[in-house]
């Protein structure tokens, strides 16, 4: 009895500094918002990326603890998106109606983008890639503005028309990293006679890494293996890009 005793205020005492903890006593380089602006959006974690849009915490709750409590709550971000305003309020005490407005704006915004890039695909699917200049145009606009490496995959039936178009690797900040898996994993889902595979290059310099090189002829080999031929890399840079078909890299 006594150490139960004991332990509850314990404890007790642990929650009020939790929830008295404010974004700002992090080191400023440690902050959601300043690791947003450094190293991108994609490193954060949903508590943080959610902690950035409530903004400011209330009296004894700081910003990190309500996108906690929003994530325990409700579970994921889906579903946090589905509540009603009524719902937040009720279960969430202290997120009033700034930021729920804020919230609902954000997820809001993410369904019509989500909403655009369906549209985008139904005009995208079917399209015949003809040239390594017509594969650039159609995944440029996905992999612009990242910080990190991103793997696309262009799924092609056996008269190069487009079936599918998927991320299926993101890769550090030091090193780029997609294995045959997950590259050929999307062309099979899509019944996929050939595949062009495409990453990004953030310091905008479309040459080829070793990395890229090798990668790609694995990627070349696993193909030849499985039965789906990669037929082009595209390295994707905002004004340039570089096609190791065209460069007679591969075949």
């Amino acid at each position: 009895m006594m150490n139960r005793m004991n332990q509850n205020p314990s404890r007790k005492a642990a929650d009020k500094m939790y929830r008295s903890f404010r974004v700002s006593d992090l080191p400023a380089e440690e902050r959601p918002r300043e690791r947003l602006l450094r190293l991108g959006p994609d490193v954060l974690s949903s508590q943080e990326l959610l902690a950035i849009i409530i903004s400011s915490g209330v009296a004894g709750m700081s910003a990190a603890h309500l996108a906690q409590i929003l994530i325990s709550k409700f579970g994921s971000l889906a579903r946090i998106a589905e509540v009603s305003a009524e719902e937040i309020r009720r279960y969430v005490k202290g997120v009033g109606p700034a930021k729920i407005a804020r919230l609902k704006a954000c997820f809001e915004i993410a369904r019509r983008i989500e909403n655009e890039k369906k549209r985008n695909f139904f005009t995208e699917k079917d399209k015949k890639i003809i040239t390594p200049d017509f594969a650039y145009a159609m995944v440029k606009s996905r992999l612009l503005d990242y910080k990190r490496e991103h793997f696309f995959v262009v799924s092609l039936d056996s008269r190069n028309r487009i079936t599918g178009i998927d991320e299926v690797s993101i890769g550090t900040l030091e090193a780029s990293l997609v294995h045959p898996r997950e590259a050929f994993n999307a062309a099979i889902m899509r019944n996929a006679a050939k595949i062009i595979i495409a990453h990004n290059h953030p310091s905008d310099d479309p040459e080829p890494s070793q990395d890229d090189i090798s990668t790609t002829k694995r990627l070349k080999e696993a193909g030849s293996i499985i039965g789906i031929e990669l037929i082009d890399h595209i390295i994707v840079c905002k004004s340039s890009f570089f096609s190791f078909k065209e460069k007679g890299i591969i075949d």
